[in-house]
């Protein structure tokens, strides 16, 4: 497929699992790339792998998720750069974090809050006005199930997936009518360095993962429980009545 033929995406949160693997089938489909990670040398590292492996043009750009007051200035950067040929967005921003500690120490409540809330909006709010404008183009989010119900081992994560996923909703709604599709992605278990060691099951690949993200984003999806079998799961642990579920050790 000719370079640049389906438009450049920004992918941020660019050296995590998920995101390699979501970048690499954005390319083997003939997308640019802008890779954006704190650290913009392994960012590098991503881009020159997928520029040999797909012939497609990317580039590695530093972003901080906890500078906030960066972000601004980072979307304007990237929209000059990218011009109309700027499709689409994927965030991949994640901490999990240690559950335990951020139910007691009030800095590390407030960093997950702010790598898996905060630092989302932050750098949507002026990348959504911009695709708004062009009414064209996709924002794709990488929330979690854990955003469907409070549990006690991880309150803290799922109240910014939670936030986050209801965020989504609200954009997706507002950005219809100007054709821009917002998607959000809500990932189970997936084997990488967030869950490496925490003795999960039902663990999945981030390349089955990723390949369930594209689709989503071709078919124009708005929420996608990844692997399919969440959903049932989540619907059922949500429908456990709260004087119930109170009670049980999740």
């Amino acid at each position: 497929m000719p370079e640049r033929a389906r438009g450049t995406v920004l992918v941020a949160g660019a050296t995590s699992a998920i995101a390699r693997a979501v970048a690499a089938e954005l390319a083997r489909r003939g997308h640019a790339l802008v890779l954006a990670a704190r650290d913009a040398g392994e960012a590098e590292a991503v881009a020159a792998d997928l520029r040999v492996r797909h012939g497609i043009s990317a580039r590695a750009v530093a972003f901080d998720a906890l500078d906030f007051a960066s972000h601004v200035a980072f979307a304007e950067r990237v929209i000059a750069d990218e011009g109309d040929s700027l499709a689409g967005v994927v965030v991949a921003l994640g901490w999990m974090g240690d559950g335990d500690a951020s139910k007691h120490d009030a800095d590390e409540a407030r960093r997950t809050i702010d790598v898996n809330l905060t630092a989302v909006v932050s750098l949507l709010t002026p990348l959504a006005d911009h695709l708004e404008t062009r009414r064209a183009g996709f924002i794709c989010v990488v929330s979690s199930v854990a955003g469907d119900r409070g549990r006690q081992s991880n309150y803290v994560y799922g109240a910014a997936k939670g936030g986050l996923s209801v965020y989504l909703q609200g954009l997706r709604n507002r950005l219809h009518p100007a054709g821009v599709r917002v998607v959000t992605v809500k990932p189970g278990f997936v084997d990488t360095r967030m869950t490496f060691g925490r003795g999960r099951f039902l663990v999945a690949s981030p390349a089955r993962v990723a390949r369930g993200i594209v689709r989503a984003i071709d078919r124009g999806a708005d929420v996608v429980y990844l692997p399919g079998f969440w959903r049932p799961v989540m619907l059922a642990i949500r429908a456990v009545p709260e004087r119930i579920f109170k009670r049980l050790k999740l």
